[in-house]
């Protein structure tokens, strides 16, 4: 039975470099980017994107994603594969963990999820299934501070 894990993403750094530019062709770019996690996944992902431009700005993408820290109280690692696009100020991104890519409780991780980022704390879900894992989870402890509580009242 599947799991959703809710999350949010930031987005640390972001350094793009151009990959084959050339007149009358559509720009394409390489990026190296690091994003926080913090909710159901905590940590931090390292993402190597390829990118397409078209001449009105939009863009198609796909990148491959380790992500460190924890999943739901078990801590390892997995790497995410990532196609999404670029439009209208919206990155939208339909990911699935690569089979076998799992370190530790997370080995037999098998999942998919989607975003879709306009700016910082971006939520994103993950419906997952971590085959032979009842129990044993650890307490993932995050580097960073906890971010401040606003209340809406």
């Amino acid at each position: 039975m599947s799991t959703f894990a809710n999350a949010t993403f930031n987005i640390e750094s972001w350094d793009e470099k151009p990959l084959h530019e050339k007149k009358g062709l559509p720009k394409m770019t390489r990026v190296s980017a690091l994003v926080s996690y913090r909710g159901d996944i905590e940590g931090e992902g390292r993402i190597e994107y390829l990118m397409t431009y078209r001449e009105d700005g939009s863009a198609t993408f796909i990148g491959m994603e380790r992500v460190s820290g924890g999943l739901a109280g078990y801590q390892g690692s997995f790497v995410l594969q990532h196609v999404g696009t670029f439009e209208d100020g919206i990155a939208k991104s339909a990911f699935a963990v690569v089979p076998g890519s799992g370190t530790n409780k997370l080995t037999k991780l098998r999942g998919h999820g989607e975003y879709a980022a306009t700016d910082c704390d971006t939520p994103m879900t993950l419906q997952y299934d971590i085959d032979g894992v009842e129990e044993g989870r650890e307490t993932v402890v995050s580097s960073r501070a906890p971010a401040a509580v606003t209340s809406g009242v």
